[in-house]
């Protein structure tokens, strides 16, 4: 058993933000913890993922899932270690995935850990390309996206967890892989390192007309996990019987007013009907059934190299407000994590 009790730090929701996040939008806070209950473990986190739905809980606006309030614990997925166990089938050192938050450590009910272990992949990828993030694009594309050989299937933020897999799975696939990102390093790394066919800078002011260049076909699949500009420069070159599966929107996550553009519902109606489109929303949970297929196929791929990831990673959990606001803003390179423990 763990020495208690242990000192430990979380941070706090403090206001809601408006717009943009900001620094006092977060609070740090110092608590104490216990032994475990019967059923349950004391967990030092060790890593802590970021990811871009947090912005979404950080409102008070009806959602698939409950706002965090004011004063409770940032959600967040974490890898962390069992430091203390009065659970059946849980042992000091155990490494497990578990929803703690924000926070260095946890007592947690056993029923809602994963065990992990660590032999078989990195403990950095069990929270992005191999976890939550890997599973979203892996499903959604099986599910919805549905790439055939000779098609064109296009994702922007493709240097991220999930938009880089989606063009690597759409390549084993048979389809060409367009994808959009932010930046010369991030476009030299999609189309280098990631084997994309094709990929387009979302800073260039040419770039609705440089993604039609890339896309003389039109376009069969668009994950769309951006929205904003990007979404209004793929709608026109959708291809009849194009699927759309659309996992998230991160261009609007910090708006205070209704998105503007060129693209009306009406119009976006139209579009619909006439090319007969597949738009459809998901929740990655809502697929849970393709769980084992995804980690079978995605870790063997990790294990021999054909599937490529990237992390990054900030130390101590002072950090995690900054480089959530700098997620949102394209700042990140690779999947976003927090180092909170060796």
């Amino acid at each position: 058993m763990a020495a208690t009790p242990v000192q430990a730090r979380r941070i706090v929701l403090a206001a809601r933000p408006q717009g943009e996040p900001k620094e006092t939008d977060f609070r740090s806070e110092t608590f104490t913890l216990g032994e475990p209950e019967p059923g349950q473990v004391l967990l030092e986190s060790l890593y802590l993922s970021l990811d871009p739905y947090m912005r979404g809980r950080m409102s008070d606006a009806k959602s698939y899932a409950p706002s965090v309030a004011l004063g409770q614990t940032i959600v967040g997925e974490v890898v962390a270690r069992v430091l203390a166990s009065a659970a059946p089938g849980y042992a000091v050192g155990d490494l497990v995935l578990a929803h703690a938050g924000w926070t260095t450590h946890a007592l947690m009910d056993a029923k809602g850990l994963v065990k992990i272990d660590p032999a078989t992949a990195p403990l950095e990828t069990r929270l992005g390309v191999l976890g939550m993030p890997g599973f979203t694009a892996y499903a959604g594309l099986r599910e919805i996206g549905r790439p055939r050989a000779g098609e064109t299937v296009v994702v922007a933020a493709a240097s991220g967890p999930v938009g880089s897999l989606v063009g690597q799975l759409a390549k084993r696939d048979g389809a060409r892989a367009v994808g959009i990102a932010g930046g010369a390093d991030k476009c030299a790394y999609v189309k280098k390192e990631l084997g994309f066919d094709a990929v387009i800078d979302h800073r260039r002011d040419d770039m609705a007309q440089a993604l039609a260049a890339a896309c003389p076909d039109g376009i069969d699949v668009y994950f769309e996990n951006v929205g904003g500009a990007v979404w209004e420069a793929v709608f026109p070159l959708l291809n009849a019987f194009a699927r759309v599966p659309v996992c998230g929107l991160i261009a609007d996550y910090n708006g205070t007013s209704a998105p503007s553009g060129d693209l009306t519902v009406p119009g976006l109606m139209r579009g619909v009907l006439t090319k007969r489109l597949t738009l459809r929303g998901f929740i990655n949970y809502d697929l849970e059934f393709y769980r084992e297929d995804f980690l079978r196929e995605v870790g063997a791929g990790l294990r021999d190299g054909t599937i490529r990831h990237t992390e990054d990673i900030s130390v101590g959990l002072d950090s995690a407000p900054q480089a959530f606001m700098g997620m949102l803003k394209g700042r990140n390179f690779g999947k976003v994590l927090v180092r909170l423990a060796q």
